[in-house]
């Protein structure tokens, strides 16, 4: 953030100890400083439209508070809108911007469509959300404007603690539900888990007629198929007659892998695009005598921008 709006949010953390204390046990385990500090100052400029937000604090209470989880889901929107170039439904959009007013961070990055970078009309995938607590991605197309790289060695081990927790929050979850079943609302649980987490559920839909290299006989089959991330650390997929449907199935996939002693972040080989590449995965205890389903999405980019060079059809 920019030095002045920086050193008012440290004086006034400063004054209140108490409440320094109690934000910063909202921060991601994964936010860079900087994230962090502009989330940071986002929930504090806000919580006085939230005013039994700040009653809790005042009191120190750590009871369930919609309200609370509310400004907090808008600051992780508001955050992801800023440093990942998220969009969403423009009603979102429009209020964490007007949350957000005044909030000024240092060297923001840049983020540009594929159709800005291409200087083409060419439409690319588009990105909304679904208003359920899960971040939606349209149809995927091809994504030729800049090259891959996967997920560093450390990131197992960075991600872990996280899936840990969420390990634990499934677990008391499915017991309270009465254990794994067909009956239950698979995305519910999920999605409520991993939000008593202070993170996010990521879902990809792609129609299954989009989807190249299957079958001649499915390539004609309506409907679609959903992959379900957290922490861009992949889940599960599922298949159905509709983004509902294939939802349903990815998140009853993705509890599976709960349902043995301890879960494991990996690096591990998967399909995207008519290549091989190294994508984390969460994991059971259980062998397994099959591959991955193809992957829809892949969210390690190379954080450098690469330089793009057309050809002139001219020459």
């Amino acid at each position: 953030m920019a030095g002045d709006s920086e050193s008012i949010v440290s004086e006034y953390l400063d004054q209140n100890p108490q409440l320094a204390q109690w934000v910063d046990t909202f921060r991601g385990y994964c936010e860079s400083n900087k994230q962090w500090e502009a989330r940071k100052e986002f929930i504090l400029r806000n919580m006085e439209a939230f005013p039994s937000v700040q009653q809790e604090q005042e009191q120190g209470g750590s009871s369930n508070n919609s309200s609370l989880d509310r400004l907090l889901s808008l600051s992780m929107v508001w955050a992801n809108h800023v440093f990942l170039g998220c969009n969403y439904p423009s009603a979102v959009m429009d209020k964490i911007k007007e949350m957000g007013e005044g909030i000024v961070v240092q060297d923001a990055p840049v983020h540009k469509t594929m159709k800005e970078l291409l200087g083409k009309g060419k439409r690319g995938a588009s990105t909304q959300g679904d208003g359920d607590g899960c971040l939606k991605r349209g149809k995927c197309g091809s994504w030729s404007a800049s090259q891959k790289s996967g997920p560093t060695p450390q990131a197992p081990a960075e991600h872990q603690p996280f899936f840990n927790r969420l390990y634990k929050a499934v677990a008391w979850k499915l017991v309270s539900a009465g254990g794994f079943g067909p009956n239950l609302d698979h995305f519910e649980i999920l999605r409520s888990c991993v939000e008593s987490c202070k993170q996010t559920v990521t879902c990809v839909f792609v129609p299954l007629k989009d989807i190249a290299g299957l079958p001649a006989g499915r390539t004609q089959k309506e409907g679609h198929v959903c992959e379900i991330r957290c922490q861009t650390v992949y889940m599960g997929t599922g298949y159905g007659r509709d983004e509902a449907a294939a939802k349903a199935m990815a998140s009853k996939e993705a509890l599976k892998v709960f349902q043995g002693r301890k879960v494991t972040v990996k690096i591990c080989r998967r399909r995207f695009k008519a290549r091989d590449v190294e994508d984390l995965v969460l994991l059971d205890e259980q062998p397994r005598s099959q591959g991955f389903p193809p992957a829809l999405s892949y969210p390690f980019e190379d954080e450098k921008e690469e330089k793009i060079e057309l050809e002139d059809a001219s020459l």
